[in-house]
C-alpha cells in the first residue's frame, strides 16, 4: 500500500509535465515561405502611335490614251503591259485626210493673203490719191475697209493652217506619261475619233506607289484628346511612316510616307480618308492590291511597355500586380493601348518606380507578400523549355 502511494505522485507529476511540453509546441501547418516573382521597374517614355489598317494601292498617275481627231487607226506600235516614256508614241491614225485638210488650209491662206496684197496697194493708191481730191473721200474708206478684210481674213486662214497642223500631228498617238501601259481598247483598222474621243489604252505611273486606307472616328477622336492633354505628338503628313505587309504575310522591304489627309469624315463609312505614297522600284506592289499597313501617325508620351505575360483579364477589365512597400503584392487596373512587339503600352493605372509582375503571377494574390526579383527575358524563356522537357531530364537524381 505505501509503495503505491508514492507512485501515484509520481505518475501525476509526469503527466503535467506531458501536458505542459504539448502546450509548447505550433499548432497547425508550417508557414510556407513567400513566392517568389520576377518584376521590372516601370518607367514613364515615348512610343510610336501605330494602327493596324487595311488599305487598297492605287496608280501614282493614271493617264487614259484617247483618238483626237478622226481617223482609221493603222496600227499598235507599243507592246502591251510594257514601260513606256513620256512622248513615245504608241499609236497611228491615218494621217492621209489631215494631210489634204492642211494642204486646203495652206491654199486658203496663200489666197487670202494674195486679196489682201491686191487691196492694199488700192488702199495705199487711193491714200495718195485723197490729198489732191482725184477721188472722193468714200472711194478712199471702201479702199482702206477691203484692206483691212482682207488683213482679217489672212488671220483666220493662219489660224485654219495652225489646226490642220495640229490635228496632223494628233494622228501619232503618243504617251502623256511615263508608265506601264495596258492593253490595247480598239484594233486596228477601227474607225476612232471624233466627239467621243475613243479611248486607246492606259498608262500607269507605279512606281511610286498610292496607299489608300481609312481611320474610323473614333480613333481620330482618341488621338485628338491625347493630343489635348498633351500625351501625344502627331507627326506631320510628310512625317508619318507606312509599312506594308504583303498578301504572303511577308514584309514589304520599302516603307511609305503619308502624303494626304482628307478634312472631312465620309457619311456613308464614318472615316476619314488617307493616302500614303510607297517606293515601288522593282514593281512588287500592282494597282488595286489589297495589304495590310501598320501607320505610324504620331507618338506618345508618358506611357509604358509592359511585357505581354504581365497583363492580366478579368471581369472588371485588365490588371497588372505590383510589388508595393514591404513586399506587399497591390493590383493595379490599367488601361491598354496597341502593341508595340511584345510589349504592351499602357496608357494610365501605372505609376513611375512601379515594380510590375511579369514571371510568377499566377503564384500571388493581392495582399500577400512577395519576393521580387529582377526579371530575366531570357530566364523565363529557359523555365518554360525546362518545364517541356521529360520528367528524367528535369531531375537531377
Amino acid at each position: 500500500m505505501k509503495s503505491s502511494t508514492l507512485r501515484l505522485p509520481a505518475l501525476c507529476l509526469g503527466l503535467l509535465t506531458l501536458a505542459a511540453c504539448s502546450k509548447g509546441k505550433p499548432q497547425g501547418m508550417p508557414q510556407m515561405p513567400p513566392p517568389q516573382v520576377g518584376v521590372i521597374t516601370a518607367q514613364p517614355q515615348n512610343a510610336p502611335l501605330t494602327k493596324g489598317l487595311v488599305g487598297r494601292l492605287s496608280a501614282y498617275r493614271s493617264a487614259d490614251v484617247r483618238a483626237r481627231v478622226s481617223g482609221v487607226l493603222l496600227k499598235r506600235v507599243y507592246k502591251e503591259g510594257s514601260e513606256v516614256k513620256k512622248g513615245q508614241l504608241l499609236f497611228q491614225i491615218d494621217p492621209a485626210p489631215l494631210k489634204a485638210a492642211l494642204n486646203a488650209a495652206l491654199a486658203s491662206l496663200a489666197e487670202t493673203r494674195a486679196t489682201y496684197l491686191n487691196d492694199k496697194i488700192a488702199a495705199d493708191r487711193a491714200r495718195a490719191l485723197a490729198p489732191k481730191g482725184y477721188i472722193a473721200k468714200s472711194s478712199l474708206d471702201d479702199a482702206e475697209a477691203a484692206e483691212r478684210t482682207a488683213a482679217a481674213a489672212v488671220k483666220a486662214a493662219e489660224a485654219n493652217v495652225q489646226t490642220a497642223r495640229i490635228n496632223l500631228g494628233y494622228a501619232d498617238v503618243t504617251s502623256p506619261i511615263t508608265g506601264r501601259a495596258e492593253q490595247q481598247q480598239v484594233t486596228e483598222g477601227a474607225l476612232v475619233g471624233g466627239s467621243s474621243q475613243t479611248l486607246l489604252t492606259t498608262v500607269d505611273q507605279i512606281d511610286p506607289l498610292y496607299v489608300n486606307f481609312t481611320l474610323s472616328v473614333t480613333d481620330l477622336e482618341q488621338m485628338q484628346r491625347a493630343e489635348g492633354n498633351g500625351d501625344l505628338t502627331l507627326s506631320k503628313p510628310d512625317a508619318a511612316s507606312v509599312d506594308i505587309t504583303l498578301p504572303d504575310g511577308s514584309s514589304y522591304g520599302e516603307a511609305g510616307t503619308l502624303d494626304f489627309s482628307s478634312t472631312a469624315v465620309d457619311p456613308s463609312t464614318g472615316a476619314v480618308t488617307m493616302r500614303a505614297v510607297v517606293p515601288n522600284p522593282k514593281h512588287t506592289l500592282l494597282p488595286g492590291m489589297y495589304v495590310t499597313l501598320k501607320a505610324k501617325l504620331g507618338e506618345q508620351h508618358k506611357v509604358y511597355l509592359i511585357p505581354q505575360a504581365a497583363i492580366q483579364r478579368d471581369t472588371v477589365g485588365a490588371y497588372v500586380m505590383v510589388v508595393g512597400a514591404g513586399g506587399k503584392v497591390i493590383r493595379r487596373d490599367i488601361t491598354l493601348g496597341t502593341m508595340s512587339g511584345g510589349d504592351w503600352i499602357v496608357t494610365t493605372g501605372i505609376q513611375p518606380g512601379d515594380k510590375v509582375i511579369v514571371s510568377g503571377v499566377q503564384n500571388v494574390k493581392e495582399g500577400i507578400e512577395a519576393k521580387a526579383s529582377p526579371w530575366h527575358p531570357q530566364a523565363t524563356q529557359a523555365s518554360h523549355a525546362g518545364a517541356k522537357a521529360p520528367a528524367g531530364h528535369a531531375s537531377g537524381k
